[in-house]
């Protein structure tokens, strides 16, 4: 993006917080880095001209007519992080985190060595990386500050995600003490209710995140949970629980969009990949927790035990609700000079000085104008996305992918294993149990593969694995292999899913497509993967009624689509070498900019912010004790109190 292309974004934001290079406070911004890599001498005296030759690392142009602004090499490097990383906590981020950092330190520490005189090769090699390892570690530093807010945002967020997988396999077990006596059409229907509701879920928690803020929607997901729940646990009918279950599934689409917007929102972009796994993992721990619970609950006495554990939860998370923050973004969005969203900043990142937080607020606001999605119709944005070969080739990849994941017959392990293991194993919830722990373990493989592996290989792989486990299953169920081998398939099955066709269809959108459409497509992908879902959650119980043994053929074909597609089609999602990196980031910055405190408004406001923050928090605390304080239900007001 241009220089005029983020002014005309910004508008008046561009040119109100901008800094002489020579004032006190954009000195001693430098001093630390400038200490550390050698004095006067070091990265602390880097300028880039405006047309990006080797003079200097200054990504800051004063529009105002003053000289280039410049921050230290660790802050323009955070400041790269806001602007490449997606606001998504995402499953296997990690990778693209570590690569702009490591790449952004090595185009600094080149700057330093071209700014050096009179060095010997090996100086020269030596200042280069002693200079890129300390502002590697100085960017990093944000992964290391976990702050009390945060954490019970990430607690909260959590729990949604747990209660998605809870729900996905807690109708595995008791389908027999459920009522007994319905039809198969109606436990498919109360199966396949789950996947109904989750896309009009999905559809919905994005708009509602821009409506009511990311809080706010977080909280109403929780108030749905808890509906569903309640009413899943007092069910007098299967009429009844289908509707519970209807319920659920919204809440749990609703949770697989604003859970990873408000985590990533919340997070700086260091921590960002590390949320979207832990999320990842509270989702298959909740698929574990389900089976577990179903060797002392799945009876006609104990299953509404099974079904209160999703009510009890969400009270659990309605407890936690008044330790919630808004998110910054959201907050600096709707209004760039609000005080809470300083506030909560402060708080969030753990800092003291008034003058780092306006450098924090910066950071947000030029990853924003970075990822910003032009205003338009959802056609236009899909029309405009589908216009660039490569964008649709990506996006086309995506869809096929999403639905590649979910019919390859996955949730049909989770929804159905324990009556599909009937006359298999003795013991049918071991089999669904075992399942259930492999599956937590292949999750941490998986992410142990994401730092050495290609995606298109690790697609091929898992497609190529999940279709030979098929033929497995089927051979042993026809009865020439042992039964046993039925069980070992599903689980190599199963590690197979979460090493490719698990993680990285939603890793493919995060890492490559640009960040201005990265919620769009987001959204595609969720509507398209609930949607085929419902189709396994409904269809399943037929397949094994009518095809016996043969069963998981279909699946078999659908796999092997996704893997002759990935091994004919898919380009190779892993991302930019270091190299392509550092010379992106290398004409990024030749032209570039960033968002400095005023050093003449600086000092006057500092009283003021102080005062306005301790207001805020009588006001918030009397609404509490009144009990008007807004738990995500009662209309945003922007212009109240200039949050």
């Amino acid at each position: 993006m241009t220089r005029e292309e983020k002014k005309k974004l910004l508008g008046d934001r561009y040119e109100k917080y901008t800094i002489p290079i020579d004032s006190e406070l954009a000195r001693s911004a430098r001093s630390h880095s400038a200490g550390m890599l050698g004095g006067s001498s070091s990265l602390g005296n880097f300028r880039v001209t405006g047309d990006g030759t080797a003079g200097g690392l200054t990504k800051a142009i004063s529009v105002s007519g003053s000289s280039p602004a410049t921050l230290t090499p660790s802050e323009l490097g955070r400041q790269e992080l806001y602007t490449q990383v997606p606001f998504q906590a995402v499953f296997g981020l990690q990778r693209k985190e570590r690569e702009i950092s490591k790449a952004f330190a090595n185009y600094a520490a080149d700057l330093d060595v071209a700014s050096a005189k009179d060095l010997s090769d090996k100086e020269k090699s030596l200042r280069q990386s002693q200079a890129s390892m300390i502002i590697l570690d100085e960017m990093e530093f944000d992964a290391q500050v976990v702050t009390t807010p945060l954490v019970f945002a990430i607690i909260v967020a959590s729990t949604c995600q747990f209660l998605v997988g809870y729900n996905t396999g807690v109708m595995n077990a008791p389908e027999k003490v459920v009522f007994p006596g319905h039809s198969t059409t109606a436990w498919a229907m109360a199966v396949a209710a789950f996947a109904v509701g989750g896309p009009f879920g999905a559809a919905l928690g994005g708009k509602m995140a821009d409506q009511r803020g990311r809080r706010g929607a977080m909280l109403i997901d929780v108030w749905i949970f808890l509906l569903g729940g309640l009413l899943q646990t007092i069910a007098q009918d299967i009429l009844t629980i289908i509707i519970a279950r209807l319920i659920i599934g919204f809440a749990s689409g609703y949770s697989s969009t604003v859970v990873p917007i408000y985590l990533g929102e919340m997070a700086p972009p260091t921590l960002r990949g590390t949320l979207g796994t832990l999320t990842q993992f509270c989702l298959v721990i909740g698929i574990l927790i389900a089976d577990l619970m179903a060797f002392p609950f799945a009876t006609e006495g104990g299953w509404r035990v099974l079904f209160a554990v999703t009510m009890i939860v969400a009270i659990l998370q309605l407890l936690m609700s008044p330790f919630l923050l808004e998110s910054p973004r959201w907050l600096l969005n709707r209004d760039p000079s609000s005080l809470r969203a300083r506030y909560i900043i402060k708080r969030l990142r753990g800092l003291r000085d008034e003058h780092q937080v306006e450098q924090e607020v910066g950071n947000f606001i030029i990853g924003e104008t970075a990822q910003h999605q032009d205003e338009g119709t959802q056609a236009s944005i899909l029309k405009e996305l589908w216009a660039h070969p490569k964008r649709r080739t990506l996006l086309l990849s995506s869809l096929v992918l999403q639905m590649g994941q979910q019919l390859s017959g996955i949730n049909a392990v989770f929804y159905y294993s324990t009556s599909f293991f009937e006359g298999i194993i003795s013991n049918p919830l071991i089999g669904t149990t075992i399942i259930g722990a492999v599956n937590v373990a292949a999750t941490y493989v998986a992410l142990l593969l994401m730092d050495s592996c290609g995606r298109k290989s690790l697609i091929l792989w898992s497609s190529g694995g999940m279709f030979l486990s098929c033929i497995v299953v089927v051979l042993s169920l026809l009865g020439f292999l042992n039964n046993i081998l039925a069980l070992v398939a599903v689980n190599v099955y199963v590690c197979c899913f979460e090493i490719g066709l698990g993680p990285i269809p939603w890793l493919i959108v995060a890492e490559v497509i640009e960040g201005k459409y990265v919620a769009i497509a987001m959204s595609l992908c969720s509507q398209l993967n609930w949607a085929c879902n419902f189709v396994v959650g409904m269809v399943f119980p037929y397949l094994n009624l009518y095809l016996g043994p043969y069963s998981f053929v279909p699946f078999a074909f659908v796999l092997g689509f996704v893997f002759f597609y990935a091994l004919l089609i898919l380009p190779e999602t892993q991302g930019k070498t270091p190299q392509e990196l550092v010379a992106e980031m290398a004409r990024r910055n030749s032209q570039s900019m960033v968002y400095e405190v005023n050093e003449d408004e600086a000092g006057a406001i500092d009283l003021e912010w102080r005062k306005a923050m301790e207001q805020l928090m009588k006001e918030e605390q009397a609404q509490m004790n009144k009990g008007t304080y807004d738990y995500g239900f009662q209309p945003i007001d922007s212009n109240s109190h200039n949050f």
